[in-house]
C-alpha cells in the first residue's frame, strides 16, 4: 500500500519512504527515523560547502516526510573524500544544525561512490 511518497512493508510499524531496490531513502521505526547516506543531488562537482548546503536540504525534506525534524537528530556520520576540507564543511554544519540540538557525531575521511562526491552525510532522529 502506498500513501503519498511512503510506502509500508507488510509490518505497517515500519516506513519506508522512496523504497528502491537496493535501499529506501528513509525508514521509520517507531519513533525513530533512519536516513540513507545522502550525496548533493544540485552540486555534484562542486565546493564541499556548497555540496554540504544542498545535502542538509536534503534531509530537511526526508525528516519533514518522516513527521521530524533537525531539532530532534540523535546521530549524525559524515564522510568526507578529503579530510583537509573538514572546515569548510563545519562552516554550512554549524549554519544549519539547531543550536542546543547537536546530534552525536562521526566524520571520517572516505573514498566516496563516485569522484563528483566530495561528502556524504548520514543522520538518525527521533520523531
Amino acid at each position: 500500500m502506498t500513501v503519498g511518497r511512503a510506502a509500508f512493508a507488510q509490518d505497517e510499524s515500519i516506513q519506508r519512504i522512496e523504497p528502491g531496490p537496493r535501499m529506501s531513502m528513509a525508514v521509520v521505526h517507531g519513533n525513530t527515523v533512519y536516513l540513507a547516506g545522502q550525496v548533493s543531488r544540485n552540486a555534484g562537482g562542486k565546493s564541499v560547502g556548497e555540496q554540504t548546503k544542498d545535502i542538509l536540504s536534503i534531509i530537511d525534506g526526508y525528516l519533514a516526510q518522516a513527521g521530524t525534524d533537525k531539532t530532534k537528530l540523535l546521530t549524525a556520520n559524515i564522510w568526507l573524500a578529503d579530510i583537509a576540507t573538514f572546515n569548510e564543511m563545519n562552516a554550512v554544519w554549524d549554519a544549519w544544525v539547531a543550536p542546543g540540538s547537536t546530534p552525536a557525531r562521526a566524520t571520517v575521511e572516505a573514498k566516496l561512490a563516485s569522484p563528483q562526491y566530495t561528502v556524504e552525510i548520514m543522520v538518525t532522529a527521533a520523531r
